[in-house]
């Protein structure tokens, strides 16, 4: 049976040939059985184009928006969500850039400086993480203080702060964080720091977020409007219907989920690839977890310190009102004695 995609995408394979090749492979087969019942039936649906590929994870998404060997595909994009035109001059590496080992909800992380010398990391979140504009701020930080090091030490005495530039901080979620959800018709918010009296003073960091969960509810309602919405349609949909829709009106995305069946009809490598994404989810998982009992434990410990200090303040006004007491029987046992010697 053919489906919607194989329509348009004719290298696509069949359920039967894909599983022919599994089973042929011992080394496949083996890896294949280790996954879970939905795992095999997600993995089998992108290769067979029941299910389009979800390119917004970290592998895929560096297969096909390489910024080294396809820049044009990432400055387009960096452009639309940055709002002017960037040219990539190089890919640096973001390993050492993390404040902290926190890269376990990230699907997707990449470090780019620009022509003009400005830094733009990209990442995607499974899960958004708590206190997103925090967490931001820090790395946005990091990210200012690497720049100025590296600047220092190749200008030496020639530096000077005007060779510091922007330094952008994009962030897309895929499950957005609850505050994002009070502006359900939004879904790029772009922040800077701005003086309250207008006067302009170059701060240097700038901040993109892009809740790809509610640009999927705006989209079912309105359809892709303009090129950045295409461009979050390719990354985050993976229904055929949109993709179909997406590559009638936006044709140079066809040679895009082109290369992606292609590289799905090498059953190995993409086997590697989605293996990789499955421990990468499984790890995410398993921190969200830690974070939602760590939580819990952080709301259960507010309330016994709440608790404690009713408690204390209870206390205290017990000691008030036993104070009270005592005073009032030593007053009753005064006027006793005084009675008593009235009636001698």
């Amino acid at each position: 049976m053919t489906t919607k995609l194989q329509s348009c995408f004719p290298m696509i394979r069949t359920r039967m040939e894909v599983m022919e090749e599994i089973r042929s492979k011992p080394a496949l087969s083996g890896t294949f059985k280790k996954w879970k019942e939905g795992q095999q039936k997600e993995f089998l649906d992108f290769c067979t184009g029941v299910r389009g590929v979800k390119l917004l994870y970290d592998s895929f998404f560096k297969e096909i928006i390489n910024p080294e060997y396809t820049p044009e595909r990432l400055e387009e994009f960096l452009s639309l969500l940055l709002g002017q035109a960037v040219k990539i001059r190089v890919v640096l590496p973001n390993d050492s850039t993390r404040i902290a080992d926190e890269g376990s909800l990230l699907i997707l992380d990449i470090l780019v400086e620009l022509e003009d010398g400005s830094l733009a990391n990209v990442e995607a979140q499974k899960v958004g993480y708590k206190f997103p504009g925090e967490r931001c701020a820090c790395y946005s930080a990091d990210l200012l203080l690497r720049q100025y090091k590296r600047v220092r030490s190749e200008k030496k005495e020639n530096f000077s702060y005007k060779d510091i530039k922007q330094v952008y901080t994009i962030v897309l979620f895929e499950k957005s964080p609850k505050a994002f959800h009070d502006f359900p018709s939004d879904y790029r918010h772009k922040m800077r720091q701005e003086s309250d009296t207008g006067i302009k003073i170059p701060l240097l960091q700038e901040y993109l977020f892009v809740p790809l969960d509610i640009f999927q509810k705006n989209l079912q309602n309105k359809g892709i409007q303009n090129d950045l919405d295409a461009w979050l349609a390719f990354l985050s949909v993976d229904e055929p219907e949109v993709i179909i829709q997406l590559i009638q009106k936006y044709p140079r995305f066809e040679p895009m989920y082109k290369e992606v069946y292609e590289m799905c009809r090498n059953i190995e490598r993409v086997m590697g690839l989605y293996s990789e994404e499955l421990r990468i989810m499984d790890r995410n998982t398993a921190q969200l977890m830690i974070d939602e009992l760590q939580e819990q434990i952080d709301e259960q410990k507010e309330q016994i310190d709440v608790q404690k200090g009713q408690i204390d303040a209870q206390k205290e006004q017990i000691d008030v009102q036993k104070g009270q007491i005592e005073g009032q029987a030593r007053e009753i046992a005064e006027l006793k004695r005084r009675l008593a010697e009235n009636a001698r």
